[in-house]
């Protein structure tokens, strides 16, 4: 592995919308990226076959956080790490085989996820439809997907995706809060939500950052990258972050409170400023 005084942790979902073009100059900015010698770790809230077109579009080689923080996919060799094949699929082993990927889980494998939401709907009252009960093209009316995309946003490894059958806000806020009570965690997706037993994003960076810097054999800073929908959930685990601003807003913000706790400085960058890449690459690199 190339020496590197950071590794970047980018929240990839606005940026790579899952139809349509990304966003103006991300290929370039991956690009550079890999000249510099610069990991670039993505995290998403799709799973790991949704990914696989994107990846292999603007080369994305290293490894990724899939499913809102379910797991850390390591392409082959790339730490040079090996699935522990002891104990079943379900078993919370320290790495599986998933695909092409070797997998440490964060959260617990499916049906742990599907088995909590169908227990918790039963004893709350509140009606939910997963996607994996509908038909094909049920699925694409509800996904708004082509039927290829669709299928495979509802072939998962560890969360469930779901959506609320009519049930009024109050019922819906007490669905979450018994279900929040048991371990689960919920991420909102327009009308669709998903569903994990036991995820955590700061877990999957945590365990990064260590195979990095045993890698590397010292500490390169991580980098949080993301828009300001995605902030919240990334910024309070990494050493820097820098926001992509919705407005035309710029400048440093080491304390702002809209994108909850973080570790160390912080930049602010307007998304649709023409040199946005740049300033991001130039950021990273000059440590400041």
């Amino acid at each position: 592995m190339r020496q590197t005084s950071s590794v970047l942790y980018i929240a990839v979902d606005t940026l790579l919308p899952e139809t349509g073009k990304s966003i103006a100059g991300f290929d370039e900015f991956t690009a550079s990226l890999d000249h510099e010698g610069i990991p670039a770790v993505w995290l998403t809230g799709r799973s790991r076959l949704q990914f696989d077109e994107p990846r292999r579009k603007l080369g994305h080689a290293h490894p990724f956080i899939a499913e809102d923080g379910c797991g850390v996919y390591l392409p082959e060799d790339y730490f040079h790490l090996r699935p522990d094949s002891s104990g079943p699929r379900t078993s919370k082993a320290s790495t599986q085989r998933l695909g092409r990927f070797t997998c440490i889980p964060s959260g617990e494998a499916l049906p742990a996820a599907a088995n909590a939401l169908e227990s918790l709907s039963q004893e709350t009252g509140v009606p939910i439809v997963t996607l994996r009960s509908l038909s094909l093209r049920e699925l694409a009316q509800n996904t708004g997907l082509p039927a290829r995309d669709a299928e495979l946003a509802r072939q998962r490894d560890f969360d469930e995706l779901f959506f609320f059958a009519g049930a009024p806000d109050e019922q819906m806020k007490h669905f979450l809060a018994e279900g929040r009570k048991r371990r689960m965690e919920f991420r909102q997706h327009g009308v669709l939500w998903s569903a994990a037993v036991g995820a955590s994003i700061q877990r999957c960076v945590a365990a990064l950052t260590k195979l990095y810097d045993r890698a590397l054999r010292y500490h390169a800073h991580s980098v949080a990258v993301a828009t300001t929908d995605l902030a919240p959930s990334l910024f309070p685990f990494c050493d820097r972050s820098i926001l992509l601003a919705d407005r035309n807003s710029d400048g440093e913000d080491s304390e702002s409170s809209t994108t909850g706790r973080r570790r160390g400085r912080s930049h602010k960058v307007p998304l649709l400023a023409p040199e946005v890449w740049d300033r991001v690459l130039e950021s990273v690199v000059t440590k400041s």
